[in-house]
């Protein structure tokens, strides 16, 4: 099942190590032309090769394909060139403990090189699929960051690149948290009951590889609080609250409010730190260390890739 949507609806292909990967979009306006967009800047945010990210570097040049003439989709497409596929040979018979290796053998019969569908690689099309839909949604606003790498708040900036430092040094990854914040979003989004605007935006966030939780607005803690606390007062005519522990929707449905929400990320999954796993070729125990090259915290790279399942998701309510 890769793909997501009905009236804007995207599909994407490929694999990690495959000759490319890539996105078939259909339902983009006669009014927009996806050659015209800015597509660069999203991709280099979410592009490797910073500190404590992967130092596998892929040029991520996006290939058209124009088939909305003939009844087909917009085709954006991206080579992979920069893969070393024997990196991951022993992980057919040693999966890594935390990855898809062992879903992968159980589900398909073998493991995939770099991950396969499984790859944050595939998280590319979906950006540039993302920035097809903000062209959608426009004037509203995605910007996620942020706020919490190994526990550790982003405002201690100091406090979170030693705890980087750390990690890599002894060859572990961490995890963080990202905020989603939506702004100048129609009230009126969602279609209750299996389609509510959390509903769908959880779904779309969840097909993140890594991802581990969601929460919109004040999220579990309204599980501790009174109604009078977590409650949002209407305070004119046009729906706007004087908080926002709802996170923007009620029942289900955009309120008018910011669409706010939080994005947990697991710690990347193949490390070098040495751990005890099954070798599932030799029916014993052993131990692995992980090679290859990958992010000590891949959620430095996740906020565009958030940000751009957002758009998705409100790009098919409002087309």
């Amino acid at each position: 099942m890769n793909s997501f949507g009905s009236r804007f609806r995207v599909e994407i292909f490929g694999a990690s190590h495959a000759p490319e990967v890539g996105v078939d979009i259909w339902g983009i306006p006669d009014s927009i032309n996806p050659r015209d967009l800015d597509f660069s800047t999203q991709l280099s945010r979410r592009k490797g090769g910073s500190a404590w990210t992967t130092p596998r570097i892929e040029e991520d040049t996006p290939l058209f394909e124009d088939l909305r003439a003939a009844g087909g989709p917009f085709r954006i497409r991206f080579e992979n060139r920069n893969v070393r596929s024997a990196d991951y040979s022993r992980f057919e018979d040693i999966p890594r403990p935390g990855h898809a290796d062992f879903t992968s053998r159980v589900k398909y019969g073998k493991s995939f090189p770099g991950g396969g569908i499984f790859s944050g690689r595939m998280t590319l099309p979906l950006v540039a699929a993302g920035v097809v839909a903000r062209a959608i949604i426009s004037p509203a606003r995605i910007e996620a960051s942020l706020i919490e790498v190994g526990g550790i708040p982003c405002r201690d900036g100091e406090a979170v690149s030693q705890a980087l430092c750390k990690a890599a040094e002894e060859g572990d990854s961490l995890g963080a948290i990202v905020r989603c914040v939506c702004e100048d979003i129609p009230a009126g989004l969602g279609e209750p009951f299996f389609d509510s605007l959390e509903s769908v935006i959880s779904h779309a966030v969840f097909s993140v590889p890594g991802i581990r939780g969601i929460e919109f607005g004040d999220g579990f803690a309204a599980a501790a609080m009174r109604g009078s606390q977590h409650n949002d007062p209407f305070i004119d005519a046009s729906g706007h609250t004087s908080k926002n522990g709802c996170g923007g929707i009620n029942g289900g449905i955009s309120n008018g409010n910011p669409l706010i929400f939080n994005v947990a990320v697991k710690p990347t999954s193949t490390i070098r730190k040495a751990q005890q796993t099954f070798n599932f070729a030799e029916g014993r125990m052993t131990e692995l260390s992980a090679g290859g090259r990958h992010d000590v915290c891949f959620a430095l790279r996740v906020p565009p890739i958030i940000e751009a399942v957002t758009a998705i998701v409100l790009a098919d309510f409002v087309r």
